[in-house]
């Protein structure tokens, strides 16, 4: 007696494998631009940024363009009126700096206080492209509003000093590179701030951090009664930053410091510890 063996055949319409779907980075960058888009700090922050912004270019415009030096403003050299004119549009970008820097932490530290942060992970299991989207999207997000905004503030700032004789043309010398400029210190800033919120995972320990080095840094190196802090100022994150955008133009032999493309390299160099920082170690801990 023999034994028929029939070879088992797979059922038409029958249960497949499950697969594993794989997330595209232009995936992660639509999920990070909703998430950063919801959230009321962002909007609240970057709106604050917006205020600053022009309050503080109606403020120093009117001060400068008033006699603030005593001296007849439309009688100033045409690079002078320029400088003050632009002086006065990214004025501004000191005190943005700090909002900008409180949401670069919140954007990540709020997803590890309510524990959205297992989700993203699960969504994104090798974890570095989720950092590398909110890092993109916060950047792109900031640039943009502050391009927009220093050009509105330089608008003010140019329709105040025209009362006083002084016209400066947007297309001026420079004029763009330093809007530009500003713009981008602050978006780099946000970017270093998300750096710091993911290492130290609080919302309270990062903003301390990032405030504490853009703020509290300068001025402890500045009270220091020594060569090497007075050496160290101008490559601090802050000073560096601001000089990154205030010297375009200027005659690199008048500089106490590195010039304007130099700054840039230094400001870089700090954002790229935070976020070589936040990489590692977000590979290796438990979210």
């Amino acid at each position: 007696m023999t034994t028929a063996t029939t070879a088992a055949r797979p059922v038409q319409g029958g249960p497949r494998l499950p697969h594993t779907a794989r997330l595209s980075f232009g995936g992660i960058l639509r999920s990070e631009w909703i998430k950063l888009r919801s959230l009321r700090s962002t909007v609240w922050s970057y709106l604050i940024v917006v205020a600053i912004s022009l309050g503080m270019a109606v403020l120093m415009s009117f001060s400068l363009a008033n006699g603030m030096s005593g001296m007849d403003v439309s009688a100033a050299p045409p690079a002078e009126q320029t400088g003050m004119v632009l002086q006065s549009a990214v004025f501004g970008t000191y005190f943005g700096q700090l909002v900008v820097a409180v949401l670069g932490v919140l954007i990540i530290s709020g997803e590890y206080t309510t524990g959205m942060i297992r989700s993203t992970l699960s969504a994104v299991p090798k974890r570095l492209p989720a950092l590398a989207g909110k890092a993109v999207v916060l950047f792109v997000a900031t640039l943009v509003v502050g391009v927009v905004t220093n050009l509105a503030a330089f608008g003010v700032a140019a329709a105040i000093f025209a009362g006083s004789g002084v016209h400066v043309s947007l297309f001026a010398e420079n004029v763009l590179l330093v809007l530009g400029g500003a713009a981008l210190y602050l978006a780099l800033v946000s970017v270093f701030a998300l750096g710091i919120g993911t290492i130290i995972r609080s919302s309270a320990g990062g903003i301390a951090a990032v405030l504490g080095i853009l703020l509290l840094l300068p001025t402890v190196l500045g009270l220091i009664p020594a060569e090497w802090a007075s050496d160290l100022m101008p490559y601090l994150l802050s000073s560096a930053g601001m000089t990154m955008f205030m010297t375009i133009g200027a005659d690199p032999a008048t500089l106490p410091g590195p010039n304007a493309w130099q700054s840039l390299l230094v400001v870089l160099a700090w954002l790229a510890v935070s976020l070589a920082g936040a990489a590692v170690l977000l590979k290796r801990r438990d979210a």
